[in-house]
């Protein structure tokens, strides 16, 4: 019987979809361990071969736990609200949920055609309303719910209310809004109760107020930053503008210590931490004031190096900055609106990216220094921005070089003030010197200057130490349709909590797509949504990644009708244990779920501190381009001729990109690329042997380069088990690397080899219960040993090749005993699950019981080498191999040598010199 992986695969993907074989046990006895993937969202496009690769590395440590005696939960979902669903909608007038579904069925058969191991009556799906009821119920207790810095945890608004009651505002130490009032209690009692809940949404981890946010007007909505790339929009390319718009927001900066500390205890690459660290951006040093006596106010700036301030030679503000309007002067308006009008066309990260670029406007007017009293300019720039810190800074170009950049620029004072700096040609930020040109700290050095300027600026009333964070509130709204409707309603122009009995509250229909004609978002359309037919709904829904930040917690008890997660479930699973996916989610979904998954710990839900104890980010599979080569004219125009890629050197010629799946071994098959490019049907062609062979390149995987590879055509050919060893066989998991499918026929032969091992030359099956020779028990506990080693390291590439050497060696051995074959196949199972299902049934075990097997035990004394086979050579020629024990001494194995006749045949009767013998090495005789 012949290997046929379509009849095999197919046949066990049934079984295993018909017997429930991989549904996770609601029994609590083993240890667990939860191996999650980053669920995907279901494009239309399907999977290509790149996709795949987390999920396998994923599955073969989820199977091979199994085998270690684990209770393992291996879920998968589906991220299925998105923009593109939506942009297809408003195309066609198709409602998402219908492009969602389809698409999901056939992300679904892809991934069953794979042979994952997932527990599929666990799948959630975020645009199911069933799931967001417990999106919409998170949110609702963020709005419920303020931050207590003394405590360091999140708390009922209740208790808020209960101090403001007895002792008023003072004393409160909240993560809150800077514009906070200060109360007495009679005073709280006194406010109107709508007073009170505006002056609440101050400290609320969920509140609505007026933020700048990157609006996309082509797409409708606004964009998190981490969805903006160069100026426009990430999906589409669209223009981006920075504007400012009534949204509601998580104050995410409320964990921004915990989120810091949190990431000395995961297990994560060391680059994704450090991009976390650097989005948290926490800096030591202290706010000033610089005061405005025209406007009887102040600028405030936050600062790290409070000694410089005597090195303060103008202030700048960023173009959004609440004060700019009322500062500038009547002689400098029309340039100031200018620079704004530019400025709000780029994006936040295009500003802070942009450090070689000055540019900048006077207001005329001037604010004063806190601690000399002298006029100092104020400025706008674009690299000084709103969100971050107080949207302002002093400006010291003797120790910042933007600043000193910027200074020279517009022929601005710059202002030594130590007495070893070097500003003749930049900025000298050192702290090696004294101070100079610096009143008070003049003489001193930086670490007594630091508490002497804080010092004074705190008599003064202007200035305070303080601890600052580069991160933002995460803006939770998009003005788009297909996404969860957010529980408010409004009232009086305040937002309102809906009934917690009322969730999950639905998307409603709506004629289109698209905002309404005054410019509310599409929800606007809906007739007759109202809150009890009164009260309008909050009309944004939430973003993006508001379902995937806490979706690991429904896989856990994934139909409980009555909780997000049942005690038990969250006390058992607690976090996941394994995590894989894609880097590009730094500072978005693994950043948010971090933070959720703190909140819902302090509300008491659960708990852990973090959600995903290790972190592993897959490369990329990029794809392996092919070109043809069109012969170009003395006018650089194309013509209908194409050159073999080893004759183009004789020709002016221009490469185009062709399908990969009409290239085999870099070799065209030019009736397909006829059909491919009808326009061409008619070409000329100069080959090379009779062939047209084709140029290739290492590109990104992409439709617009041809070199998309479905895994369903390498699966049709090949087989699922030899596309997983393939993958894996690419190289190290984390590292990205070309495909290039003439590869792949190594490994399909592999498994041709490994199950000619269990079969005859006639083909039929046949195995011995004979007892293994050593050599053969060597071969098995050397791949047993490598693969348990090469998994809980993620070193699956060196496995698939230790799996080739086992077979050859067991070939080689003509070895067909059970007692190996048996234990090899259990090795083998989590990378080919489905030849090694085959394989161990036709040894007569029960249907699906190899996933539920026993990891064969490692035993050493098989790798002990007990004999060496000595290479014996005379006067330095090899003449024979001589196999002898390793614990003979010298003595024993001259002896042995010297005795043997095909030795003394080489001697030839010829007096011996001397014979030189090293263990485990070699045997020179000397004559």
């Amino acid at each position: 019987m012949e290997y046929n992986h379509k009849v095999i695969e197919k046949g066990w993907q049934k079984f295993w979809a018909e017997n429930g074989t991989f549904r996770t046990s609601e029994s609590t006895d083993k240890p667990k361990y939860y191996v999650l993937d980053m669920f995907p969202y279901p494009s239309g496009a399907g999977l290509h071969v790149g996709h795949p690769l987390g999920y396998i590395a994923s599955d073969i440590f989820a199977r091979f736990k199994r085998l270690k005696g684990f209770n393992v939960l291996h879920p998968m979902g589906y991220d299925s609200f998105g923009l593109p669903a939506e942009q297809y909608a408003i195309q066609t007038g198709q409602h998402p949920a219908i492009t969602t579904e389809v698409n999901i069925d056939r992300y679904r058969e892809q991934l069953d055609n794979i042979g994952f191991s997932f527990d599929w009556s666990r799948e959630v799906r975020t645009s199911d309303p069933a799931y967001y009821k417990w999106t919409q119920w998170i949110f609702m207790q963020l709005f419920h719910a303020w931050y207590n810095k003394d405590a360091d945890k999140a708390e009922s608004i209740d208790t808020l209310v209960n101090r403001f009651e007895q002792t008023g505002s003072k004393g409160v130490n909240a993560a809150c809004d800077e514009d906070v009032r200060i109360f007495s209690a009679e005073e709280w009692a006194a406010f109107m109760p709508e007073q009170q809940l505006e002056e609440l949404l101050k400290y609320r981890l969920a509140y609505l107020r007026e933020s700048t946010v990157n609006w996309c007007a082509a797409l409708g909505t606004v964009l998190a930053n981490d969805e903006v790339i160069n100026g426009v929009s990430e999906r589409g390319g669209y223009p981006v503008e920075q504007k400012k718009m009534m949204q509601w927001s998580m104050r995410i900066t409320a964990y921004a210590e915990r989120l810091l500390t949190g990431l000395d205890t995961v297990d994560w690459p060391e680059p994704l931490v450090e991009m976390q660290r650097n989005w948290i951006g926490k800096s030591i040093g202290a706010t000033v004031c610089f005061p405005l006596p025209q406007l009887e106010t102040y600028i405030e700036v936050f600062t790290t190096r409070v000694d410089t301030i005597y090195g303060v030679s103008f202030v700048v503000l960023a173009p959004e900055h609440e004060l700019v309007s009322a500062l500038t002067t009547d002689e400098q308006r029309a340039a100031v609106d200018d620079y704004i009008a530019t400025t709000s066309k780029k994006s936040e990260l295009d500003r802070m990216s942009d450090v070689k670029a000055v540019s900048g406007v006077f207001t005329g007017a001037y604010a004063k220094h806190p601690l000399t009293g002298q006029d100092v300019q104020i400025w706008i720039a674009d690299y000084v921005l709103a969100g971050y810190g107080t949207g302002a800074v002093m400006a010291v170009p003797s120790g910042d070089q933007r600043d000193y950049l910027f200074a020279k620029h517009f022929d601005l004072p710059i202002i030594p003030i130590s007495d070893s700096q070097d500003i003749s040609e930049a900025a000298d930020p050192n702290k090696d010197g004294r101070y100079i040109n610096s009143e008070i700290i003049n003489g001193l050095t930086y670490e007594q200057a630091v508490p002497a300027v804080i010092d004074q600026l705190q008599a003064l009333g202007l200035g305070k130490g303080k601890i600052n964070y580069r991160m933002r509130d995460a803006i939770f709204g998009r003005q788009r349709y297909w996404g969860e409707p957010v529980p408010i309603y409004f009232k009086d122009g305040l937002p309102y909590l809906i009934d917690k009995e009322e969730l999950p509250l639905l998307l409603p229909e709506v004629d289109k797509y698209l905002p309404t004609e005054t410019g509310e978002p599409p929800l606007g359309r809906a007739h007759d949504w109202r809150y009890k037919g009164e009260n309008m709904y909050e009309l944004s829904t939430m973003p993006g990644w508001a379902g995937s930040s806490w979706y690991w917690f429904r896989y856990m008890d994934p139909q409980n009708p009555n909780t997000f997660a049942s005690k038990e479930a969250v006390d058992y699973w607690k976090s996941v244990d394994l995590y894989i996916g894609g880097s590009e989610h730094a500072t978005g979904h693994l950043l948010y779920s971090r933070f959720w998954n703190k909140f819902l710990k302090d509300w008491g839900c659960q708990g852990e501190e973090e959600p995903f104890k290790k972190l592993i980010n897959q490369g990329m599979i990029q794809g392996r381009s092919n070109f043809v080569y069109r012969i170009m004219d003395a006018e650089g125009k194309g013509t209908n001729k194409f050159v073999s890629y080893g004759l183009k050197g004789d020709y002016q010629t221009m490469a185009l990109h062709v399908d990969v799946n009409i290239v085999s071994n870099d070799v065209l098959d030019l009736e397909k690329f006829k059909a491919f490019r009808p326009d061409f049907a008619d070409a000329e062609f100069i080959l090379e042997d009779g062939k047209y062979h084709c140029g290739h390149e290492v590109e990104k995987m992409s439709k617009s380069k041809f070199n998309v590879v479905n895994p369903d055509d390498i699966i049709e050919q090949y087989g699922a088990d030899t596309l997983r060893l393939y993958e894996m066989f690419l190289g190290p998991l984390e590292q990205s690397k070309p495909w290039n499918t003439n590869g792949i026929e190594g490994v399909y032969k592999f498994l041709k080899k490994l199950w000619r091992l269990f079969h005859d030359a006639e083909g039929n099956f046949h195995i011995s219960n004979e007892e293994p020779t050593k050599a053969e028990y060597k071969a098995l506990h050397k791949i047993i040993k490598k693969v348990e080693d090469d998994i809980e390291r993620f070193s699956f590439n060196t496995s698939v090749s230790a799996f080739m050497i086992c077979v050859n060696e067991l070939t080689d051995l003509k070895c067909n005993k059970i007692k190996i074959l048996q234990d090899l196949v259990i090795v083998l199972q989590p990378y080919a699950p489905h030849i090694a299902e085959e394989l161990w049934c036709l040894m007569g075990q029960p249907k699906g019981t190899i996933s539920y097997a026993s990891y064969p035990a490692f035993n050493p004394e098989y790798l002990v080498e007990s004999e060496f086979a000595y290479p014996v050579s005379v006067n330095g020629k090899t003449r024979l191999n001589l196999p002898l024990a390793l614990d003979l001494d010298a003595k024993e194995v001259e002896d042995l040598v010297l005795a043997n006749e095909e030795v003394q045949r080489y001697i030839d009767g010829k007096p011996i010199r001397k014979i030189i013998f090293v263990k485990g090495k070699i045997i020179n005789i000397v004559i």
